[in-house]
Order: structure tokens, then C-alpha cells, then sequence
């Protein structure tokens, strides 16, 4: 029980840094923000719904390639009391550490 509470805490500290990263990025990549119209988005309901978008790119990504390989994937895994599908764990774990790699791809190109 409190193995699942500490996971869960580790999760959701991973996500806010990975939202305040894409928040970083994509104010560096969108300067001109008068051009929005009357809808009022925020960088931060941008880079959640990017989040999102990566995840769900990676999850069906990932779908795909384990039917063309014809994978026998478990439907729910259960790790320290908490039951999940293991496909969209990782797909989620992916999206979130997505924005610290290309952090790091851009950080080595300079170098």
C-alpha cells in the first residue's frame, strides 16, 4: 500500500516536470501568442494536451507493432497494488521522459 502511494507520488512528480518542460519548450517554439483568436489557451493546457497526444501516438504506435508481430501482451498488469495496462504504462512513461531526451539530444549537439 504504501509502495503504490510512493509510485504514484514519483508519477505524478515525473509528470509536473515533464509538463513544466514542455511548457519551457514550447514557449521557445511559439513566441506570437496575440494570433490564438478569442479561445484563450494556456501554455500549460497546450503542453497537457501534447502530453497526451504523445502518449496516445506511442500507445497506438506500439498496438500496431505488437499486432503485426502477432504479440500475446498481458491486458492488465498489477505492480505494488495498482492494476494497469502495461502498453499504455509505458507509452505514458515514454511521452513523459520524451521532452529531458531532446534536452539532451539539443544539450549534445552543442557540445
Amino acid at each position: 500500500m504504501l509502495s503504490g502511494l510512493i509510485i504514484t507520488v514519483l508519477i505524478i512528480i515525473l509528470a509536473v516536470f515533464s509538463l513544466r518542460e514542455r511548457v519551457r519548450l514550447r514557449q521557445m517554439r511559439n513566441k506570437n501568442w496575440d494570433a490564438v483568436g478569442e479561445s484563450k489557451t494556456s501554455v500549460l493546457s497546450q503542453s497537457i494536451a501534447a502530453l497526451v497526444g504523445t502518449a496516445g501516438g506511442i500507445y497506438l504506435s506500439v498496438v500496431v507493432l505488437c499486432s503485426f508481430l502477432e504479440l500475446e501482451m498481458p491486458s492488465k498488469v498489477n505492480m505494488v497494488g495498482m492494476s494497469f495496462e502495461p502498453v499504455a504504462a509505458v507509452s505514458f512513461a515514454l511521452a513523459l521522459i520524451q521532452p529531458f531526451v531532446l534536452r539532451a539530444i539539443k544539450y549534445h549537439k552543442r557540445v
